[in-house]
């Protein structure tokens, strides 16, 4: 005697055979990225590595490994979806296709704020492009699939369930243990490991719904990643295909948040006590803090182009004799002025609290205002503090563009 199906619920057939076809589907989209960068050798022997090595003589390396995935075809050209992270510093990088085959690529457009970046080759040979899903449909316990190279071992693919859709996750974008941002991320079971990074996450449709970004590897710790939702990510993808950037409000200050210089300046009160630096602490960047780590090994999301640095940790350039009211406990220091914000008159040691009325007491609240609140050419009212007296400023915001 035939079964039937309970009264509303769908029969959607074998979930292994689903899993299957889904990954046959989207697999031959899905290459390996090999980030390759300069290693070389300066007086008395000393390793160099990236830009120092530039000035003399040295030879490509590989310096890190991870994943992307094809997703669009134009004028002979292939475009590759990846992370920042996998391909940052990177002097040359390298895409190896399903079948081996090492191609050379070339960086569209990289953007540090969302992690991600876009890389195109050749598209001779290239017949699958991997279709792109709407992560707005996500379902908890949703079965999703995570496709990459982990620890450079080649393709594999890794099963799991959509645990939270909507997660906000901070991170420190210098990867100095300043909480600097705040990433909307999915989060999913399935393993996400070194050099899954810039892959695909697809549902059971093969579809991509997500690019693998991040996993929490401290200790205990099991089987929680995350990955950029696809629909906040192709208004992102779109641009930096299009100008190889993305464009943002431009206040042009380069930051270290009040409550770290308090920090580093009471550790030096300790190194005074013990006649050391303790831990090393003082004017060095401070280990991650932000407790969630990309699946390159940090939670280092790079570079902010908007403010030109938002937060490096580089308290030593910073005057101690920093005059405020004693009830200001949160701020954000003006390292350096360039642009709109120097145009304006602000300069080294402004504290800044105050956007349009609203407080402003670390960088992540000052860029979550620049780019949630404002448009490029709006106008801002900035107050902030100099040699102990409360000022105010308004300047017209500019247009990030493009680092050379």
């Amino acid at each position: 005697m035939g079964g039937s199906t309970p009264s509303g619920l769908v029969a959607t057939g074998d979930p292994s055979e689903r899993a299957i076809n889904a990954a046959a589907k989207v697999s031959p989209a899905v290459v390996s990225i090999i980030n390759e960068q300069l290693f070389g050798f300066g007086l008395g022997g000393q390793k160099l590595e990236g830009d120092d090595a530039k000035e003399g003589e040295g030879i490509l390396r590989e310096a890190g490994v991870g994943s992307g995935v094809i997703i669009k075809k134009k004028d002979g050209k292939a475009y590759i979806v990846t992370n920042y992270h996998v391909v940052a510093g990177a002097q040359k990088v390298r895409a190896v296709l399903t079948n081996g085959e090492i191609r050379e690529a070339s960086v569209v457009g990289e953007d540090q704020i969302t992690d991600l970046a876009v890389l195109a080759i050749d598209d001779k040979g290239i017949d699958t492009v991997a279709e792109v899903g709407d992560s707005s449909a996500l379902r908890k316990a949703e079965f999703v699939m995570a496709i990459g190279n982990p620890l450079g071992l080649g393709e594999s693919i890794t099963m799991g369930v959509v645990s939270v859709i909507e997660e906000v996750v901070p991170v420190s974008l210098n990867q100095n243990g300043v909480i600097d941002w705040e990433q909307e991320v999915i989060r999913v079971d399935a393993a996400i490991n070194q050099g899954n990074s810039g892959g695909p996450l697809i549902d059971l449709n093969g579809r991509v719904v997500g690019i693998n970004s991040m996993k929490i590897a401290d200790f205990g710790v099991e089987s929680i990643g995350y990955a950029i939702p696809i629909n906040k990510a192709m208004p992102v993808l779109e641009e930096l295909m299009a100008q190889g950037f993305v464009s943002r409000p431009y206040l042009g200050v380069y930051t270290l948040d009040l409550q770290q210089y308090w920090r580093q300046q009471d550790m030096g009160d300790l190194g005074d006590l013990f006649g050391e630096d303790p831990e090393g602490w003082l004017g060095e960047e401070e280990g991650s803090g932000s407790g969630a780590e990309d699946s390159e090994g940090a939670a280092e999301q790079g570079k902010d182009g908007e403010e030109p640095d938002g937060g490096e940790g580089e308290a030593g350039g910073t005057s101690s004799d920093l005059k405020l009211p004693d009830n200001v406990l949160a701020g954000v220091i003006v390292l350096e002025a360039v642009g709109p914000a120097l145009k304006a008159g602000l300069q080294f040691n402004d504290v800044i609290v105050d956007f349009d009325g609203h407080a402003i007491g670390t960088t992540m609240e000052l860029r979550k205002y620049l780019y949630s609140k404002k448009k490029i050419g709006d106008s801002i009212e900035i107050s902030y503090y100099r040699d102990g007296e409360l000022k105010k400023t308004k300047l017209k915001l500019g247009e990030s563009v493009a680092e050379e």
